[in-house]
C-alpha cells in the first residue's frame, strides 16, 4: 500500500466530509456577516478537519488499549484497524496523534491571536469531548453519552466555533442553525451503534442503542432524521437560516427509501457487494445524510448569494 492510501485508510478519511459540511454550514452562515474574514474561516475549517482526524486516531488508540477493539469487533471487520491490522505500529499511531494535534494547536494560536479567548473555549471544549468519547476515565461512549457528544461537537462546537473564528461574534440563531446538521451526524452514529449492539452489550459498552434496545433505537434514529427537516423549517421561520435552505426537503424521497429498512431487523447476510458489513444501519443513515447535507449546503449557498440582493 502506498503511503497516501495508507494514511487515507488509517485516518478514516472517508468520513471527513461530515466535518467539512459542518464547516461549510458555518461558512455560508458567516458570509456577509460583520467582521467576516475569509482567511480566518479557511484556517478554522482546516482546524476542525484536523481535529476530526485526531479524533479518529485517538479513538482507535484508546479503544485498542481498553480492549474494546479486537480482531472480531466491527471496527476491524468493516475496515482495517490501524494497529490490529498491522498497517502502523502503536508508536506510529501515537506520533501521528501528536503531530496532528500540534498542527491544530498552531492553527488555534493564530485564531486566538485574531479573535481572542472564545476561540480557545470552543477548541478546548471540542478536544475534551473528543478525548472523553473513548478515553478513560469518562468514556462517554460507554455511558450512553457518546451520541449527545456527537450532536454537540458536530453542531454548536464545530459550526459555532468556525462561525466565531470567521466573524468574531456568535449569536443564538447561529447556534440554532448548527443543530440540524449535528442531528444528521448523530443519526450515523446511532445507526453504527445499533449495528454494534451484539458486540457492545456483552462487553458492558452501554451506548444509547444498547440502553434503548435495538427496536427503540431504530425508531429514535428515524425520529432524529425527521427532526432534521422540522429543525430546518424552524430555523427558516425564525430567520436563523435563509428560506432557500428549505430545498433540503428534496432529500425526503431518500429518507422514504431508508425508512422501511430501519423498521425491520438487519439481513442475516450482507447483500452482494456490500462494502462495510457488519455495519448496516450506519450505511443507510450515511446514504440519507450525504444527500440531505448536500442539499442543505446548496440551499444555504443560494441564500448567501441572494442575501445581498435582499438587503
Amino acid at each position: 500500500m502506498d503511503p497516501v492510501t495508507l494514511w487515507i485508510v488509517v485516518t478514516r478519511a472517508a468520513v471527513l466530509p461530515m466535518t467539512l459540511v459542518s464547516g461549510l454550514v458555518a461558512a455560508l452562515l458567516a458570509v456577509g456577516a460583520p467582521g467576516f474574514d475569509a482567511g480566518l474561516l479557511a484556517l478554522a475549517v482546516a482546524g476542525i478537519v484536523l481535529a476530526h482526524v485526531a479524533n479518529n486516531l485517538m479513538n482507535d488508540l484508546f479503544d485498542a488499549q481498553a480492549g474494546s477493539d479486537t480482531a472480531t469487533y466491527p471496527r476491524a471487520l468493516y475496515a482495517p484497524h490501524p494497529v490490529l491490522s498491522g498497517l502502523v505500529s502503536r508508536r506510529t499511531l501515537i506520533t501521528a496523534i501528536v503531530l496532528v494535534n500540534a498542527a491544530d494547536l498552531v492553527i488555534l494560536a493564530v485564531l486566538a491571536a485574531a479573535r481572542g479567548l472564545p476561540v480557545v473555549a470552543f477548541a478546548v471544549a471540542g478536544f475534551v469531548l473528543s478525548v472523553a468519547y473513548t478515553a478513560p476515565p469518562l468514556r462517554l461512549k460507554k455511558r450512553g453519552l457518546g451520541e449527545p457528544d456527537v450532536l454537540v461537537v458536530w453542531g454548536p462546537l464545530m459550526v459555532g466555533g468556525t462561525y466565531y473564528a470567521a466573524t468574531g461574534s456568535i449569536t443564538w440563531p447561529v447556534l440554532l442553525a448548527s443543530l440540524p446538521y449535528g442531528l444528521l451526524c448523530t443519526t450515523v452514529l446511532m445507526g453504527k451503534h445499533v449495528d454494534k449492539i451484539p458486540f457492545d452489550a456483552p462487553q458492558g459498552i452501554r451506548t444509547l442503542p444498547v440502553i434503548l434496545g435495538e427496536r427503540r433505537a431504530r425508531a429514535v434514529t428515524l425520529g432524529l432524521m425527521v427532526a432534521f427537516y422540522a429543525l430546518v423549517a424552524g430555523c427558516v421561520l425564525v430567520g436563523a437560516m435563509p428560506w432557500p435552505a428549505l430545498v433540503a426537503v428534496l432529500a425526503l424521497p431518500r429518507l422514504a427509501k431508508v425508512w422501511p429498512h430501519f423498521r425491520r431487523p438487519p439481513p442475516q447476510e450482507p447483500p452482494a457487494g456490500f462494502p462495510v458489513w457488519p455495519l448496516w444501519y450506519a450505511a443507510l443513515a450515511w446514504v440519507h445524510v450525504r444527500q440531505a447535507g448536500a442539499l442543505l449546503v446548496f440551499g444555504l449557498a443560494v441564500g448567501a448569494v441572494l442575501s445581498p440582493v435582499a438587503g
